[in-house]
C-alpha cells in the first residue's frame, strides 16, 4: 500500500516555518551590520586600514641651540636604527632556511654593531612581533656595513627581515655649560636645562608615509601613498657668550679644585641691565655629551657599594652633577648680603654715609650676643668703613633701625620671595622668615645675610638692582627663538619687574662697592685700570652644621660690579664647603673673580683707564725686533728700559724671548737669539708662592725668568702669591714669561 505524501496544510506550515527563519536570519544579519557599518563603522574602518595601509613616522629635526655669537652648542645629526621583522621569519616554511637566514643574521649584525650573538638571536627570536630593535643611534659608518651586508646576501633574501629607520640624535659642540644647556633622553625628548625648559619649541612636528601593503605586509608598488612631510623644530639663540662662559669655566673649576670644595662651586656673570646672562657654571659637572657618566671620584664611590646602596648611590651623584647650583640650591648668602641692607637703609633715609655705630666686636640683640669676625672690633665705624670692614655689628644695628615691616617689604621687593623666572628647569623657592613671625634676632641675622636662604640666581639679580639705578630686571639665558629658516619667531628681550630704589639711593651703594674693592675686603678682586665695585661673604651653614652635627662648613662667595661709573657686568663666584687653606670669601673667592673681570672686561670692550699710580707701576712693552740686526735690536730693547742678553754669534735677530707685545717688570730680560742653531738656555721654573712681589721679582730675575704680576697687586694691605701659571720645576726657555698672581689674607668677613 503506497505511503501518503505531505498534505497541503504540511507544506503550508513548512514554508511557514523556513520563511519566518529566513526573515529572522536576515533580520539579525541586518542588525549585525548596521552595528558594525554605523555604529562601529569608525573602529572597524580603522583596523581595516591598519591591515591594509603601512604607517611610518618620519622623525623630526630638533632644532639647534646658538651661543650669542651663533656658534652651534648643541645640534641634532642623523643616525639610524637596525631593526628586525621576527614574524616574516616565521613564515619561512623551509627550516633549513629559516635557520640559515637566522644564523647569517645573527653572524653578520653581532659583528657589525658590536653586539652579543646571543643578544641578536633573542631578538630575532621574537616571532610574534611585527617590529624589534636591534640597535638605535647607529652611526653612518656602521649603517652602511650594514646595507653592504644585506646586499652580499641578496641571495637569502635578508632584507625582507632587516630594515633600516632614519632618526636624529643630540650633539654637544663646545662641552660648556652644560647645566644650562643640559640633555636629551633616548627619544629626544629634553631631560633637563633649556632642552627640557624649551622642548616643545625645540621638537619638530613629525612626518608620515602611509602607504598600501599586500597580504603578506610588503608594499605596493604603483598604489597609494601619500606623504606629509616633517616639520623641524624652532632654534635657541642663548646670551651665553662662549669667550665668558669658558673664562668662567676654567678658573671655577680651578678654585673648586685648589680649595677641596666639597659641595662645588658656581659662577654666574649677568648684564645688570638688561638681565641677559654672559656666563652660568657650575663645577663639578657633566658631559652633555655623556650625562649619565660620573666623574672618577664618583664613579670610584659607587664602585666601592652594592646592590641596593650602589643604585641609590648612582642615581643621587647623578642627579648632583645635573643640579644647576645658580638656580636650583638655596643657601644663606652671608655678608654679600648687607649691599641689600645698605639699599634698604639709604633708601628709607633712616641710614646714610654719616650713620656710626660702635663695634668692640659683638652686639647683644634681645638676650643673644653676635660677635663680628674682628674679636677685637673695629670701633667706630660709619656706612663706609662698615661695609669696607664687613662689620657684622653696624649692620645688625642697621636691621634694628630699619625694622620689620620696612626691612620685609624690601626683601620682597628685590624679588627675594619669589622665584626669578629665569628660563631654566629646576629654579628653587627662597626659604626666609615671614614677617610676622620675626622677632628682633630673626631680624639681625637677616641683616647680615643669615637664617635664610635664597638661590644665587635670586642674589645677583637683586645686587644688580642696588647698580643698575634701582630697577629689578627678570634674568634671561636665551635672546630669541628662530625658525629653521633662520626668521625670528619670538624676541625675549628685557623684562623690567618694577623700581625698587631710587637711582641717587643706587648711586651710593655703586660708590661703597667701590670702596670695598678699593680699600676693603674685597681688594683681592682688584684689576688695574678698572673700577670694580664688590662684596665678600663668608656664611656659616647653620642648618647643615646643626642637623649633621659637623663643623667648620662655610659658603665663600664674592659679588663684583664693572665698571663703576656705569655699571653694566656683575659677576657671582661662589664655593660650597671649601677645605682648603681657607675659607673667607675674600680670600679665596674674590681673586679668582677680579682674575675672570681682568680677562672679559677688554674682551667686552671695557678699555682700562689707568691712575697715575698704575702708570707708573705698569711693566715695559717688549718691542718687536726680529729681523732687526744686532746693533739695532738693542738699541730698540734699551729705548724701553728694558735689559737684554744677547746669545749666538750671528749678525741678526733671529728669534726673541719673550716675544713682542709682552709686559717685562724692573729687573726683567729679553733674550736676543741671532743664530738659529745656537742652543738654547734652559731653567728650571722655581716656587714663586708664598712671597711679596718684591720677593718673586727678585727669585724670577735670579733665573732669567719674567713675570707678569696678576690679581691684588694695589692693596694696602700684605699680599703674597698664591698662584703661578708655570709649575714649579718645568723646564723652560730662559725669558718666559710667568704669570704670578696675588692676594691678601687680612680680609676677614665671616658674616655670621
Amino acid at each position: 500500500m503506497p505511503t501518503a505524501g505531505p498534505t497541503r496544510k504540511m507544506w503550508q506550515r513548512m514554508v511557514a516555518i523556513m520563511l519566518t527563519m529566513v526573515i529572522i536570519t536576515g533580520s539579525v544579519m541586518a542588525v549585525r551590520l548596521a552595528w558594525i557599518m554605523v555604529v562601529n563603522g569608525e573602529e572597524y574602518q580603522a583596523k581595516a586600514s591598519a591591515q591594509q595601509l603601512h604607517d611610518a613616522y618620519i622623525t623630526a629635526e630638533r632644532g639647534n641651540i646658538y651661543d650669542s655669537t651663533m656658534n652651534l652648542l648643541a645640534k641634532s645629526s642623523t643616525v639610524w636604527t637596525i631593526y628586525s621583522t621576527p614574524n616574516d621569519i616565521a613564515k619561512i616554511k623551509d627550516p633549513e632556511e629559516k635557520q640559515k637566514v637566522i644564523n647569517t643574521l645573527t653572524e653578520g649584525l653581532s659583528s657589525i654593531l658590536s653586539i652579543e650573538k646571543e643578544e641578536v638571536e633573542k631578538k630575532l627570536g621574537k616571532t610574534t612581533s611585527y617590529y624589534v630593535e636591534i640597535k638605535k643611534k647607529v652611526g653612518e659608518e656602521e649603517t652602511s656595513k650594514v646595507r653592504e651586508f644585506l646586499n652580499n646576501n641578496s641571495k637569502l633574501g635578508l632584507a625582507n627581515y632587516i630594515g633600516i629607520d632614519e632618526s636624529s640624535t643630540r650633539y654637544y659642540a663646545e662641552n660648556i655649560a652644560s647645566t644650562v644647556l643640559g640633555f636629551v633622553g633616548d627619544d629626544n625628548q629634553g631631560l633637563s636645562g633649556l632642552e627640557l625648559k624649551y622642548d616643545e619649541e625645540l621638537t619638530g612636528v613629525a612626518g608620515r608615509v602611509v602607504a598600501a601593503k599586500n597580504a603578506v605586509g610588503a608594499d605596493m608598488p604603483f598604489s597609494y601613498e601619500k606623504v606629509v612631510d616633517e616639520q623641524p623644530g624652532n632654534s635657541l639663540v642663548t646670551t651665553i657668550d662662549p669667550y665668558v662662559q669658558y673664562v668662567v669655566e676654567k678658573h671655577l673649576d680651578a678654585a673648586v679644585k685648589d680649595n677641596k670644595v666639597a659641595e662645588r662651586g658656581a659662577c654666574v656673570i649677568m648684564n645688570v641691565n638688561t638681565g641677559a646672562i654672559l656666563a652660568m657654571a657650575t663645577k663639578g659637572d657633566f658631559d652633555c655629551n655623556s650625562p649619565f657618566t660620573l666623574s672618577a671620584d664618583d664613579q670610584a664611590i659607587v664602585d666601592a657599594l652594592e646592590g641596593e646602596e650602589r643604585s641609590k648611590k648612582l642615581a643621587e651623584l647623578r642627579n648632583r652633577q645635573w643640579r644647576n647650583k645658580v638656580v636650583s640650591d638655596a643657601y644663606e648668602p652671608g655678608s654679600v648680603f648687607k649691599v641689600i641692607t645698605a639699599a634698604i637703609g639709604i633708601e628709607e633715609g633712616v641710614a646714610s654715609l654719616n650713620t656710626t655705630c660702635n663695634c668692640p666686636g659683638y652686639i647683644v640683640i634681645a638676650g643673644r650676643r653676635y660677635n663680628c669676625h674682628k674679636e677685637t672690633g673695629h670701633g667706630m665705624q660709619d656706612m663706609k668703613k662698615a661695609m669696607d670692614n664687613s662689620c657684622n655689628p653696624f649692620f645688625i644695628s642697621l636691621g634694628q633701625t630699619i625694622g620689620t615691616n620696612i626691612f620685609s617689604k624690601y626683601f620682597k621687593a628685590f624679588g627675594l620671595t619669589e622665584k626669578t623666572g629665569i628660563d631654566l628647569t629646576g629654579e628653587a623657592a627662597s626659604q626666609y622668615h615671614l614677617e610676622q613671625n620675626m622677632g628682633p634676632t630673626e631680624l639681625g641675622s637677616s641683616a647680615f645675610g643669615q637664617t635664610f636662604k635664597i638661590t644665587p640666581i635670586q642674589l645677583i639679580t637683586a645686587i644688580s638692582a642696588t647698580v643698575n639705578g634701582g630697577t629689578l630686571v627678570k634674568p634671561r639665558v636665551v635672546e630669541k627663538i628662530i625658525d629653521s629658516e633662520g626668521n625670528v619667531v619670538k624676541n625675549l628681550g628685557t623684562v623690567e619687574k618694577r623700581q625698587v630704589i631710587s637711582k641717587e639711593t643706587s648711586k651710593i651703594i655703586c660708590d661703597l662697592m667701590e670702596s670695598v674693592v678699593a680699600e676693603g675686603g674685597g681688594q683681592n678682586a682688584y684689576v688695574p685700570g678698572y673700577r670694580i665695585g664688590g662684596k665678600t661673604g663668608t656664611a656659616q651653614k647653620v642648618s647643615e652644621m646643626l642637623s649633621t652635627g659637623k663643623q667648620g662648613l662655610y659658603v665663600a662667595s664674592f659679588c663684583g660690579v664693572a665698571p663703576m661709573n656705569d655699571p653694566e657686568i656683575a659677576i657671582l663666584f661662589l664655593l660650597d664647603e671649601p677645605h682648603g687653606d681657607s675659607y673667607y670669601g675674600g680670600t679665596i673667592s674674590a681673586p679668582p673673580g677680579g682674575q675672570i673681570l681682568a680677562e672679559i672686561l677688554p674682551y667686552l670692550g671695557y678699555e682700562p683707564q689707568y691712575t697715575e699710580e698704575e702708570l707708573k707701576d705698569l711693566a715695559k712693552t717688549v718691542p718687536n725686533v726680529a729681523g732687526l740686526d744686532i746693533a739695532a735690536a738693542k738699541n730698540a730693547v734699551k729705548n724701553e728700559g728694558i735689559s737684554y742678553k744677547v746669545i749666538g754669534g750671528g749678525e741678526k735677530v733671529v728669534k726673541q724671548l719673550p716675544a713682542a707685545g709682552n709686559s717685562v717688570y724692573s729687573g726683567g730680560v729679553v733674550i736676543l737669539y741671532t743664530d738659529s742653531e745656537a742652543p738654547t738656555e734652559t731653567v728650571k721654573v722655581p716656587l714663586l708662592t708664598g712671597m711679596t712681589i718684591s720677593q718673586v721679582n727678585s727669585v724670577a730675575v735670579q733665573y732669567g725668568l719674567n713675570v707678569s704680576f696678576k690679581g691684588n697687586t694695589n692693596s694696602a694691605k700684605a699680599v703674597v702669591s698664591f698662584q703661578q701659571s708655570i709649575a714649579a720645576e718645568t723646564e723652560v726657555e730662559r725669558g718666559t714669561v710667568i704669570e704670578v698672581y696675588f692676594r691678601s689674607n687680612e680680609t676677614g668677613d665671616i658674616g655670621g
